[in-house]
């Protein structure tokens, strides 16, 4: 990002749980309109760093600016940022339409302004239809379209979305993301999203960070942070297989790994077997006790637990030493 008067800067941001460290000096820039993905495990500091940035906790150190204002001192309720958690929280007495008008009748709107932002929503997140129901009787994916629209009436500059899919059903989890990335991308208005699925966060961002115990790790488009991890704990999350080399442990993609019962490569134990799909995927480990996956399209044909098999590979990936959990 050219300025700092464009979009979102976060600058040296550490928070603590006592004295307990949870965010270590965290530096990001996400550009007006951007979709941005924050990945890692939980436990990770993700919320907490969401929580930092909605002016919900207080960082130890470090400045939050957007649009070139610093947030770092400003309440909540001035800050022009919306949250919205796993959990939409919606108020069950009031009605769909009631929910989402909350944010503008608060900020004093006209009557005519309020209605003309609720009908856009109601239009935007396909909500038609639903305007007089209570919450209570919806499904969870319109639970969470709601949610949403609630958040947008606000007309925040940049929205958090903390695991908004996790507690949804897988079947509606694809139309869903597709759905929030096509409001907010439509809309113009810059996201920041976390989540510890990796196939959803590179999926839906334009860029992606991982973050580790508190740590920023990596920062790049999907393919960029998939492609090339940059330590053993990123590239383990990320799906790959760690295996040691002489010059040290190299990341092996599941999919690039051969099985065969005879012939070169080291040998394994075959643990586990089964399909996902179209994939199957097995399971394994050597006398050392050292594991691999390995994947492929197409039957799991003559492969049995209990079996030895050869593996092979034709491509790794060096990394550089770092924690690898």
């Amino acid at each position: 990002m050219s300025s700092s008067r464009a979009g979102l800067e976060v600058r040296g941001l550490s928070a603590a749980w006592e004295r307990t460290p949870v965010l270590r000096s965290i530096s990001l820039t996400v550009a007006p309109g951007e979709y941005f993905v924050l990945l890692g495990p939980n436990g990770s500091g993700k919320t907490t760093l969401l929580r930092c940035l909605a002016g919900l906790e207080r960082p130890r150190a470090g400045s939050v600016i957007l649009d070139g204002a610093d947030l770092t001192d400003r309440p909540a309720h001035r800050r022009g940022i919306g949250l919205m958690f796993q959990d939409p929280a919606l108020f069950a007495h009031r009605s769909v339409l009631e929910n989402i008008a909350y944010a503008p009748l608060l900020q004093r709107r006209t009557r005519a302004e309020v209605d003309e932002e609720v009908a856009r929503l109601v239009a935007l997140l396909r909500l038609d239809g639903l305007e007089d129901r209570d919450p209570t009787t919806l499904s969870g994916g319109e639970r969470q379209r709601v949610a949403l629209a609630r958040t947008l009436a606000a007309r925040p500059r940049l929205v958090l979305l903390d695991e908004p899919f996790a507690s949804i059903d897988p079947e509606l989890k694809a139309e869903l993301r597709g759905e929030f990335r096509r409001v907010l991308g439509g809309l113009g208005t810059a996201a920041i999203h976390v989540t510890h699925d990796r196939e959803e966060g590179l999926f839906l961002g334009d860029r992606v960070g991982l973050l580790f115990a508190g740590e920023l790790e990596a920062v790049g488009t999907p393919s960029e942070v998939y492609d090339r991890p940059a330590t053993p704990r990123a590239a383990r999350f990320l799906g790959y297989n760690l295996w040691p080399d002489v010059a040290g442990e190299v990341a092996v993609d599941p999919r690039d790994v051969r099985l065969a019962p005879d012939g070169p490569g080291p040998a394994f134990t075959v643990l586990a077997v089964g399909s996902v799909g179209r994939e199957s995927v097995a399971l394994l480990a050597d006398e050392a006790g050292h594991r691999l996956e390995a994947r492929w399209t197409g039957p799991i044909g003559r492969i049995a637990v209990g079996q030895r098999q050869h593996a092979r590979w034709d491509r790794s990936m060096p990394l550089p030493p770092g924690p690898s959990d």
